[in-house]
C-alpha cells in the first residue's frame, strides 16, 4: 500500500478545515503541516483542535506580529493585526530608550517597539505588565530577548518605583469592548480569550480612563502613552487624555482599520 503523498494530506487537512468552517483554509493546512513538522505533534490533533474552534494562534503556540513570531499560550490575548499600526505611532513618537508594555498580554507591543528601537550600542529598557499570571508567564519568553522584564499586577501598580516620570513610550492596549458587547465577539475571542483582556467596562473605557488620569506622573518630560480604541469611542477617550493633563491626539488607518490615541506630557 502506497503512503499518501503530501499533497494528498495537505488536501485531505484542507477539506477537514474548510468543513469547519475555517475561511483560510489553505494557509491554516500549511501552518498546520509545518507545525506537527516542528513540534512533532500529531497532526490529527492540531487539525481537530482547530476544527473545533481554538484560535489557530493557539493551536501553532504562536503569532506573527510587525514581522515577529510572538509565543502566545491558550487564553492568552492574541495580538491583532490592527494593533502594529499602534506600533508604528510609537516608533515615530519615540524619544527615548524607557518603554513599558501595560496590559501588555503576550508582550507582543512591547517586543515589537524594542525590536524596532533597539540597537547594539543604545539598547531600550523595556518593561511590561498584566494582571493575568497567565499573560506574564507568557510575555516573560517573548520579552526576554531584548532583555526585558515583566511585572504582576494592576496596571502602574506592577511597575517598579524607579519608573515614576521616566517613562518615554507607555503603550496601553488596554481592553475596549463593551461588556455588552460581549456577546457578540467572534466565539475564536469570546470563548477561548481571558475575559479581562476584553472587558472594558460598560463603554468600553473603563480601564483606559484609569491609564489616562495617572499616566502624566509616570511619563518623563516629552514621554507618550498610547492606547487602541474604536472610531467611535476616539471622542470619549481623547477627552480623558486632556483631563489628566497631556496634549491628546488621535490618529487613524483605513488600511489597518484601526484608531490610535495619543497623550503627551509636555511639561
Amino acid at each position: 500500500m502506497t503512503a499518501p503523498s503530501g499533497s494528498s494530506v495537505l488536501s485531505s487537512v484542507v477539506a477537514r478545515l474548510r468543513a469547519a468552517g475555517c475561511v483560510f483554509a489553505e494557509e491554516e493546512a500549511e501552518l498546520l503541516l509545518a507545525a506537527a513538522a516542528e513540534t512533532r505533534e500529531p497532526l490529527d490533533v492540531l487539525v481537530q483542535r482547530r476544527a473545533a474552534g481554538e484560535p489557530l494562534e493557539y493551536v501553532l503556540g504562536w503569532a506573527r506580529f510587525c514581522g515577529l513570531r510572538i509565543e502566545v499560550d491558550p487564553g492568552v490575548f492574541v495580538p491583532r493585526p490592527r494593533t502594529e499600526f499602534l506600533v508604528e505611532q510609537a516608533v515615530a513618537r519615540a524619544a527615548g530608550r524607557i518603554l513599558v508594555d501595560l496590559c501588555c498580554g503576550s508582550g507582543a507591543l512591547g517586543a515589537a517597539l524594542a525590536a524596532r528601537l533597539g540597537a547594539p550600542d543604545l539598547p531600550v529598557k523595556l518593561h511590561a505588565a498584566d494582571i493575568d499570571p497567565a499573560a506574564v508567564r507568557c510575555a516573560t519568553r517573548n520579552v526576554a530577548r531584548y532583555g526585558g522584564r515583566v511585572w504582576t499586577g494592576d496596571l502602574f501598580a506592577a511597575l517598579p518605583d524607579t519608573l515614576h516620570g521616566r517613562i518615554d513610550v507607555l503603550l496601553a492596549n488596554t481592553p475596549y469592548v463593551p461588556t455588552s458587547d460581549l456577546p457578540f465577539l467572534p466565539a475564536e475571542a469570546r470563548d477561548h480569550e481571558a475575559r479581562v483582556a476584553l472587558d472594558g467596562g460598560a463603554d468600553g473605557l473603563a480601564v483606559m480612563r484609569r491609564v489616562a488620569a495617572a499616566a502624566r506622573e509616570w511619563l518623563a518630560p516629552g514621554g507618550v502613552v498610547l492606547v487602541e480604541t474604536s472610531d467611535r469611542q476616539q471622542p470619549a477617550a481623547v477627552a480623558a487624555f486632556t483631563a489628566g493633563g497631556l496634549a491628546a491626539t488621535a490618529a487613524s488607518s483605513d488600511d489597518y482599520d484601526a484608531t490610535v490615541v495619543l497623550g503627551t506630557r509636555t511639561h
